[in-house]
């Protein structure tokens, strides 16, 4: 009769097993990976690495189609220690899945390592009701709000473009909004830039704005930024945030922010708009060119209309 040492080994002999600074990395890199936490769902909650769909051990063979439909792509599995995800990762090699990798140490040796977890916050009646359209996409669903709800978004500029992308971003349920902005509202910016009123002409951007927000979505906490962003304070600035929104109007802000996120490995995601025109990108760090990239200088002063 096998022993749980005697069936490990066996495991061990087919399954390899990369630990958490490895697979951070390989995820960092944006290497397509099916990562999969084996543990009840209780213990999921409690918090899991971020990446992960949740099966449990019972019910791997029966469900794992639904999480990988290719048996040739990567599979990474944990546990809370890295012993029942060793076992599930040799059944789905007799499965099929050609590369099953288990994560050494499991989610407890990921936690002692620093490396960043989730937890499950229960959603309220309210958000259900509130971001139901979201659930029944499949591009988001529940995991996708619930990211949302988590992410943390810097506006730079709180007018033309600012504006529109500051409520939809809300509404849509994005957890933390930085809205930086040092200018007033005047009465000339009120028929595009939609975050302001006529009782608002002559306040900060960003007064109007956080009040528009908060009224629009409770959910958001809305981080008001009364000034400009210079060199002195960029990197303090988009150091807490998960992606810029670059919505300025001049090339040295874009040039300022482009190299403030390349050097932070944040993404920028940058606008710019004339009369009925107007662009859009996304620029992400190793995964393309940045903004200095495709426009090494700016064009001479006074060539480009505002």
């Amino acid at each position: 009769m096998k022993t749980l040492k005697d069936m490990l080994a066996e495991a061990r002999q087919v399954v390899p097993e990369e630990g958490p600074a490895e697979v951070a990395r390989r995820l960092a890199a944006g290497e397509k990976l099916a990562i999969i936490d084996v543990r009840d769902p209780d213990e999921y909650r409690d918090g899991h690495l971020e990446a992960a769909a949740n099966i449990s051990r019972g019910f791997l063979e029966f469900r794992v189609g639904t999480a990988v439909s290719d048996p040739s792509t990567p599979i990474v599995l944990y546990c809370q220690t890295g012993l029942r995800s060793m076992l599930a990762a040799k059944a789905l090699k007799e499965l099929g899945y050609s590369t099953v990798i288990n994560l050494q140490g499991g989610y407890q040796k990921w936690v002692q390592s620093g490396l960043p977890t989730v937890r499950e916050v229960p959603l309220t009646a309210d958000q259900i009701q509130r971001y139901s359209r979201h659930f029944l996409l499949p591009q988001v669903g529940d995991k996708g709000q619930r990211k949302l709800l988590r992410s943390k978004v810097l506006l730079i500029g709180a007018g033309g473009l600012g504006s529109p992308t500051a409520l939809y971003l809300a509404a849509a349920g994005v957890g933390t909004l930085g809205l930086m902005d040092g200018d007033v509202v005047d009465i000339t910016n009120l028929q595009r830039q939609v975050l302001h009123t006529t009782a608002d002409i002559g306040k900060p951007k960003v007064e109007s704005g956080t009040r528009t927000l908060r009224a629009l979505n409770p959910d958001v906490n809305v981080i008001p930024l009364p000034t400009r962003i210079t060199v002195d304070n960029v990197m303090d600035v988009i150091r807490d945030y998960d992606l810029v929104v670059d919505g300025s109007d001049n090339f040295e802000t874009r040039y300022l922010v482009n190299d403030a996120c390349f050097l932070a490995g944040k993404t920028n995601v940058h606008g710019s708009i004339f009369q009925f025109e107007g662009m859009a990108t996304v620029f992400a760090p190793g995964q393309g060119p940045c903004y200095r990239c495709l426009y090494p200088t700016p064009p001479p002063p006074g060539l480009v209309p505002s």
